[in-house]
């Protein structure tokens, strides 16, 4: 009799471990499912906006930034070829006076021009 129970207790618990494994799997499959539909949303909202998906900004973002703080960790130039880092020199530095505004044609709009400096 032991022996039957054994062997009952056995198939149960081998059927049971198949349910947990068969609903893990349903879990996974449609955990995958809910993630691409969300990436074929994202991607579509994004052709239709014509704006790129936050997180691809968010992404080059940190990329460049990483760029500008260290050194050979992204390839600098198109292919991966990497461009030879210029010459660090220390200079004394000096203050620019600034030039005087030049004179205003009559009729423009009133006020210090304040693009003149910086477009010459």
């Amino acid at each position: 009799m032991n022996g039957l129970f054994d062997f009952f207790g056995r198939v149960l618990r081998g059927v049971l471990r198949l349910v947990l494994v068969l609903a893990a799997l349903v879990f996974v499959f449609s955990l995958l499912l809910a993630a691409l539909v969300v990436v074929v949303a994202v991607s579509l909202w994004a052709l239709l906006t014509g704006r790129k998906p936050a997180p691809a900004v968010v992404f080059s973002r940190f990329r460049q930034t990483s760029q500008r703080y260290t050194q050979g960790v992204w390839p600098n130039g198109a292919g991966g070829v990497r461009r030879p880092m210029g010459d660090v020199v220390d200079v004394q530095a000096t203050e620019v006076p600034d030039a005087p505004a030049p004179a205003r044609e009559p009729g423009s709009r009133s006020g210090p021009d304040t693009m003149a400096r910086s477009l010459r």
